[in-house]
C-alpha cells in the first residue's frame, strides 16, 4: 500500500511553493507580455485599417477631383475652341467685305478712268479726223 510519510509532504509544499513562484515570476508576466502583444498587435491592425479606409478616400476625391478638372478643361476648351472660330469667321467675313469694297472701288475708279480715256479718245478721234478731212480736202 502507500505509504506517506514527512518527505511526501515536505516534496508536496515544494511543489506547491514552486508553482507559486513560477506563476507570480514567470506565467503571470509572460501573460501580460502576451495580452499587451496582442493589444499592440490589435492597435496596429485598426490603425492600417483606418489608414486603408483613408487611402480609398483620398484616392476616390483625388479621382472625382481629377474627372472634375477634365469636365472643366475640356469645357474651357470647347468654349475657347468656339470663340476661336467665331473670331476666326468673323475676321474672314470682315476681310471679305473689304475685298469686296475695295473690288467695288476699285471696279469704279477703273470705269471713271475708262470713261475719261474713252471721252479723251473721242476728243482725240475727233480731232484726228478733222485732221484727216482738213488734209483730204487740202490735197
Amino acid at each position: 500500500m502507500l505509504e506517506l510519510n514527512k518527505w511526501f509532504f515536505v516534496q508536496l509544499a515544494n511543489f506547491l511553493l514552486l508553482l507559486l513562484l513560477l506563476n507570480i515570476i514567470l506565467f503571470k508576466p509572460l501573460l501580460r507580455l502576451f495580452k499587451e502583444r496582442d493589444k499592440g498587435i490589435n492597435g496596429s491592425l485598426e490603425t492600417a485599417k483606418a489608414m486603408g479606409q483613408e487611402k480609398d478616400k483620398v484616392i476616390s476625391q483625388i479621382d472625382a477631383k481629377l474627372t472634375e478638372g477634365r469636365i472643366k478643361a475640356k469645357t474651357i476648351f470647347e468654349n475657347e475652341s468656339k470663340e476661336g472660330i467665331a473670331a476666326q469667321k468673323q475676321a474672314l467675313d470682315s476681310a471679305r467685305s473689304e475685298a469686296s469694297e475695295l473690288n467695288k472701288k476699285a471696279k469704279a475708279e477703273l470705269g471713271g478712268a475708262m470713261e475719261k480715256a474713252r471721252t479723251s479718245l473721242k476728243s482725240d478721234v475727233e480731232n484726228f479726223a478733222r485732221q484727216i478731212m482738213e488734209k483730204l480736202v487740202k490735197a
